[in-house]
């Protein structure tokens, strides 16, 4: 049975309620974990506060940065270990397990060496006077850290804050918990003061709102839906505490006639297929010039129909969704395509040796998809890709933007002018051209436009939003 882990203890919560763990590989129970509630939240709140205003809070940037440094030396002696719980709790496959968690091992570097960088300026004023700025940590920080990447938001979220100089109070996904946990015991043994990073398991709707509405809590952090995300502002509103919000996307890749189409293609299957389509960035539609669209789309059928899926542990290209209900989601959408008419062009394997109470669902390639029809307008967050043409570089950019989302862009083509004018031109917090996520790319910042959510992290830009601003003014004469 897993505890919460409160300033350094693991701490069953006074509940004595739990839940349990299931392997989405075979839908079985393999472990437990605590059903917390607003008391947990308030101790834990209560150490991070104690944090810090104490052993936390006094350290130098350079004496944080020294700490994390050490924390990211303790992931990578355990990257085995982790990357293990989080194929287990997660369902993925072990390549991708693995690149989380050297990914989690890049976070701690970059934001270790990010901490004593953050600097303010100086600003002329009127004579007699000088002002100056510089950049305080909020205080106490909440992170509401989703199921599809719990290693990785971890560290793009809880890295950049811990860098600022805030303690932090994390609430998991119920659906994966165990990586973040032992992450929080490993920075217990590099030497992080009790309270600085604080794990609490639970339901969203009894633990999260505990957490959005403590009055401890100083910036709240949530990555997720936009449904939970207006809840949270909502709540966070009420006594204007800053959150950043990290929404999920409707992400395109537009692909013009010209584009280098033997290197478009892997990447833009590996877009939609990376865990299973449980991705926010993931490439769920692409729009493709007329001239090569059928062409084009027998391609990726034929790449399409050579996918298989099966157990994490066998490590193929997709493992399962997370959960039941997830795999009835794609199916809803699935089913709904199928009765508008949209042609399914291509489907992958789950392979026999998958177990039935899994949760697999063979990736599915639809072509012609409306523009208005729910499949090309929601996030489906499965491996489901929705194929539409388009005749002008115009109508792309109208498909592309077409969506309440903006949160990421793939431009394929060799026309250097073209390049710039749909980067400008595309509303999205990230546009890549001729690539598509950049290998991961701690150092870029990371967030969107519209429903996909407001405020950055990832990269140095992340650290603007887990700090305040404050102006000093001296009039000396």
């Amino acid at each position: 049975m897993q505890l919460n882990f409160i300033a350094n203890q693991s701490v069953p919560s006074p509940t004595g309620r739990i839940l349990p763990v299931i392997d989405p590989s075979d839908g079985q129970v393999f472990d437990e974990i605590q059903r917390s509630d607003a008391r947990d939240i308030d101790a834990a709140v209560q150490a991070a506060r104690a944090a810090y205003e104490g052993a936390w809070g006094q350290l130098s940037a350079a004496e944080r940065g020294r700490l994390l440094i050490a924390l990211a030396e303790k992931v990578a002696a355990h990257a085995d270990e982790l990357a293990l719980l989080e194929q287990r709790d997660c369902g993925k496959p072990t390549k991708q397990a693995r690149a989380d968690a050297t990914a989690l091992v890049r976070y701690f570097e970059f934001y270790a060496g990010a901490c004593d960088k953050l600097h303010g300026e100086t600003i002329p004023y009127q004579n007699g006077y000088s002002v100056w700025t510089w950049r305080e940590p909020h205080g106490v920080t909440g992170h509401v850290i989703p199921w599809n990447y719990p290693m990785q938001i971890f560290g793009r979220s809880v890295g950049g804050a811990l860098a600022a100089g805030n303690a932090c109070v994390v609430k998991p996904a119920e659906d994966a918990c165990l990586s973040l946990i032992r992450v929080a015991q490993l920075a217990a043994e590099a030497g992080f003061p009790p309270g600085a990073i604080n794990i609490v398991t639970g339901y969203g709707h009894e633990v999260g709102d505990a957490l959005a509405r403590h009055p401890g809590i100083d910036h709240i952090s949530f990555t997720g839906g936009p449904k939970v995300g207006t809840l949270i502002q909502q709540v966070a509103a009420e006594r204007h505490c800053p959150v950043t919000l990290e929404l999920g996307g409707k992400s395109p890749q537009i692909i013009f006639a010209d584009a280098d189409l033997d290197a478009t293609l892997p990447v833009v299957i590996n877009a939609i297929v990376q865990n299973s389509g449980q991705t926010c960035s993931a490439g769920s539609r692409v729009l493709i010039e007329r001239p090569i669209y059928d062409s084009f789309l027998a391609r990726l059928a034929a790449a399409f129909e050579q996918l298989r899926v099966g157990p994490a542990a066998m490590d193929l290209d997709l493992g399962p969704l997370i959960r039941q209900t997830q795999q009835q989601r794609v199916w809803d959408f699935l089913s709904d395509a199928q009765a508008a008419g949209i042609k399914q062009v291509a489907q992958g394997q789950v392979v026999d040796e998958a177990p039935e109470a899994g949760f697999y669902q063979a990736p599915v390639l639809l072509a012609d998809v409306p523009v208005n029809h729910r499949i090309a307008q929601e996030e489906v967050f499965g491996p489901v890709l929705a194929a539409m043409p388009f005749q002008s570089e115009d109508e792309a950019v109208q498909l592309a933007n077409a969506t309440p989302f903006g949160l990421v862009a793939g431009v394929w083509t060799e026309n250097g002018a073209r390049q710039f004018r749909m980067a400008r031109r595309v509303k999205a917090g990230q546009v890549f051209i001729n690539n598509y996520g950049a290998g991961g790319g701690v150092e870029l910042p990371f967030g969107g436009y519209k429903s996909s959510g407001y405020g950055r992290e990832k990269g140095f830009e992340a650290l603007y939003g887990f700090t305040v601003l404050k102006t000093v003014a001296a009039r000396h004469g």
